[in-house]
C-alpha cells in the first residue's frame, strides 16, 4: 500500500481525475477502515468551467473548500439528500476538484453494506450489489462520508487514498460528464473517466 501524497493532488485536474481510477479511498469510522476502490470520476476545472461550483470565481461558504490546496475534501449536498465527495486538486486558490462518481466495495464488506443498506453483504440482492457504488451519493454513503468531512485533509491516518503498486493498470474510458445540461459547451467535454466494464 502506497499512500498518495500532496504532490499527487497538486497537479492538473484532468490528469488527477484519470489517475484516480483504480486508487483506493479509506475512511476510518468506529475503529474500522472502510475501503473502496474508485471506478469513476469527473473533473471540474475551476473558474472557466461552466459546470464547476466555482465558475466565474464564485467564492461562498459552500465553495470555500475548493480554494484549498490539493489534497483536501470538498463535500456538498445535492437534491437536499445526498452528500458527494470531491478531491480538491491543484494549488491553493485554484478552485478545481474531482468528483468521485463510482466505487467498488473492498473491505470490510459487511461494514460497507451496513452503511449503504443497513444489511450484511450476504443479505444483499444481486441488484443491490450491482448498484452498490454506481453514483456519487452511493459512494459517500458506503464510506460514511458526510459534510462533516468537508475541508478535511486527505493526508491523515483516518481519511486518505492509496494505490497498490502491483495492481494492473485499469483500462479507462471517457465520456461527457453527467447531469450538467446547463453547462453549455462545457457539457460536451469528455471529462468523465471510468474503468471500462465498471459502468
Amino acid at each position: 500500500m502506497k499512500k498518495l501524497t500532496a504532490d499527487f493532488y497538486k497537479r492538473d485536474t484532468l490528469i488527477v481525475a484519470k489517475e484516480l481510477i483504480g486508487k483506493y479511498i479509506v475512511h476510518r469510522v468506529k475503529e474500522k477502515n472502510l475501503v473502496c476502490r474508485i471506478t469513476e470520476t469527473e473533473a471540474y476545472t475551476g473558474v472557466e468551467d461552466k459546470a464547476c461550483h466555482a465558475y466565474q470565481n464564485r467564492r461562498t461558504n459552500r465553495t470555500e473548500a475548493l480554494y484549498m490546496e490539493g489534497g483536501h475534501a470538498y463535500v456538498f449536498l445535492i437534491y437536499g439528500m445526498y452528500d458527494c465527495m470531491n478531491v480538491v486538486t491543484e494549488e491553493k486558490n485554484t478552485p478545481c476538484a474531482v468528483l468521485l462518481r463510482g466505487c467498488q466495495p473492498i473491505s470490510p464488506l459487511d461494514a460497507l453494506a451496513q452503511q449503504r443498506y443497513q444489511k450484511t453483504y450476504q443479505q444483499l440482492t444481486n441488484y443491490q450489489k450491482k448498484n452498490f457504488g454506481n453514483g456519487p451519493g452511493k459512494l459517500a454513503k458506503a464510506l460514511a462520508i458526510t459534510r462533516e468531512q468537508n475541508k478535511a485533509s486527505l493526508l491523515s491516518e483516518e481519511f486518505f487514498l492509496f494505490e497498490e503498486e502491483e495492481d494492473l493498470p485499469p483500462v479507462i474510458g471517457t465520456s461527457p460528464r453527467i447531469n450538467i445540461d446547463y453547462a453549455e459547451e462545457y457539457k460536451e467535454k469528455h471529462w468523465r473517466f471510468f474503468e471500462v466494464g465498471s459502468v
